[in-house]
């Protein structure tokens, strides 16, 4: 299958508009704080919510509202996390009711979500005052400013789409994504929304999802915390006329390849603007018993704070990956261990066979200077293989996050 790749986001598939204000949740005017992404009509939906125990009042409303499947809009907040409020549910519920009585459409089918500070109360008067304005604004070209309302401490916005043609029609999906610290998903990551122009069912669409996060969001770890908030939704509007996307079918699979693309982006970009980062890491494992094993293997390198510091500080000390590798799983057999560092600047052998290899200080420097970094494992000890993505760790993390809240 070719897969055509664009820079657009949410309104590159056919039937969506979006648009994002400034309702007031932040204090900057000059940031946008409120976005929405809408259907033509209700549309096949689905989501995948945080694992996290403490969850944020719009996951728990927006799980019930997608109990049949469908959703028409997708509105977001920024600034708030509404989480830990005594009013969370009421201002979750109340939220979606504004837009569908300006919409003219089932507050059900509406799925909301909020990023920002935790515990912090919440009042609905921002909703109010810029669900009108939301909707007024709505366009195909909106995606842009959808993308920019839903970002806190990202640095640059989030967006990926692709294009490739599933039972003789084009099919689009299209993505945004908000994240740069508290990430280290169970299921999802961060806030993620997905649109796609494919006819497909809502039972495919889901299982489609729940394929796609295993390989995708729930591989990136910036800082080992998983959030309360943390949302991955997709729509599917139907207007690129394709015959009726079945699970289990070709067509299903090359649609679930086609989601991967833009994830995978979406991922590479999440992991890059990791809060204080300066480089991107990326963990590939190959040669593991099961794929079980290739993932906590590839998670546990791009996420230990060693390995982290190491990439930060271009040393390339080897011995971090091997530690990482070795608490992992117990199952984990590090004996065979072959260890590559590979960038721009070119790529150096520093362990093979669980031990030590000789190896240039100053070209590893080099490499690992690069802003782009793998790190590359063969464990020898089987055929599954998987990949994380994560960042270096700098004193910005510190700095960023200790006045995060003031």
């Amino acid at each position: 299958m070719i897969i055509t790749t664009y820079d657009d986001g949410v309104t590159f598939p056919k039937g969506f508009t979006a648009s994002g204000v400034h309702a007031g949740f932040r204090k900057n005017r000059a940031k946008l704080d409120l976005a929405l992404i809408m259907a033509e009509k209700a549309v096949p939906a689905a989501a995948v919510y945080t694992t996290n125990t403490v969850k944020g009042a719009p996951l728990v409303v927006t799980k019930k509202h997608l109990e049949n499947g469908y959703a028409r809009a997708i509105i977001v907040n920024s600034g708030n996390a509404n989480t830990c409020n005594d009013n969370g549910i009421e201002i979750a519920e109340k939220t979606c009711s504004i837009l569908a009585d300006k919409c003219g459409m089932s507050a059900d089918d509406v799925i909301v979500a909020s990023t920002g500070v935790i515990g912090q109360r919440m009042s609905i008067e921002p909703f109010e005052k810029g669900i009108p304005e939301l909707v007024d604004s709505l366009s195909a070209s909106g995606g842009e400013d959808a993308m920019r309302a839903i970002m806190t401490t990202d640095t640059v916005p989030k967006r990926a789409a692709a294009a490739a043609m599933i039972n003789g029609r084009q099919v689009r999906i299209g993505g945004i994504a908000k994240g740069s610290g508290m990430i280290c998903p169970n299921m999802a990551t961060l806030l993620a929304f997905v649109t796609t122009d494919a006819v497909i069912s809502p039972e495919a669409l889901k299982r489609a999802l729940d394929i796609d996060v295993k390989k995708s969001f729930n591989m990136v770890t910036i800082d080992g915390d998983t959030s309360t908030n943390d949302m991955f939704a997709i729509m599917a509007s139907g207007a690129a006329g394709n015959e009726e996307i079945k699970a289990g079918t070709p067509a299903f699979m090359r649609f679930v390849e086609l989601l991967s693309k833009v994830t995978a982006s979406l991922c590479k970009q999440i992991a890059a603007d990791g809060e204080g980062a300066t480089k991107a890491i990326e963990c590939r494992i190959k040669g593991a018993q099961n794929i079980d094993i290739a993932k906590k293997a590839a998670k546990a390198v791009a996420g230990s704070a060693l390995v982290k510091a190491a990439i930060f500080g271009a040393d390339a000390n080897w011995g971090r990956v091997l530690c990482a590798l070795g608490y992992s799983d117990e199952k984990l057999n590090a004996d065979k261990a072959d260890v590559t560092f590979i960038s721009s600047a070119g790529e150096i052998a520093v362990c093979r066979g669980g031990f030590g290899a000789d190896f240039s200080e100053e070209k590893a420097k080099e490499i690992l200077s690069a802003r782009e970094i793998t790190i590359d494992v063969d464990l020898h000890s089987g055929e599954a293989v998987a990949t994380a993505w994560g960042c270096d760790l700098t004193y910005d993390y510190v700095k960023i996050n200790g006045d995060y809240r003031t």
